[in-house]
């Protein structure tokens, strides 16, 4: 996985106050391959139950924390739709790393 400890500190942290102490997340994508290199952030977050409130709105202040914490980078995410799975959600889940 090509994230510092401290990077995926800040992610679980933003996380968890943006969409609840049980809030999860998993990164997906080319940051999980160390062989590679560069490459965005994919982030898949699935929030703690009962958070289901404007997510629109959540996910952009999250996307605000991170940037502020990490400084400028391509971050991508995704926010878990329980009740109706998308594919792209299924292979975050099954080709990702929980962070």
């Amino acid at each position: 996985m090509r994230l510092s400890e401290e990077e995926v500190a800040i992610i679980r942290q933003s996380a968890e106050s943006v969409f609840g102490d049980q809030a999860q997340v998993w990164l997906f994508g080319s940051r999980v391959d160390d062989s590679r290199r560069g490459g965005d952030i994919d982030l898949l977050i699935r929030p703690a139950p009962g958070v289901s409130e404007n997510l629109l709105r959540e996910k952009i202040r999250f996307l605000g924390m991170l940037e502020r914490a990490l400084g400028e980078r391509r971050i991508d995410v995704i926010i878990e739709h329980r009740a109706n799975p998308r594919q792209i959600e299924r292979i975050a889940l099954e080709t990702g790393v929980r962070l």
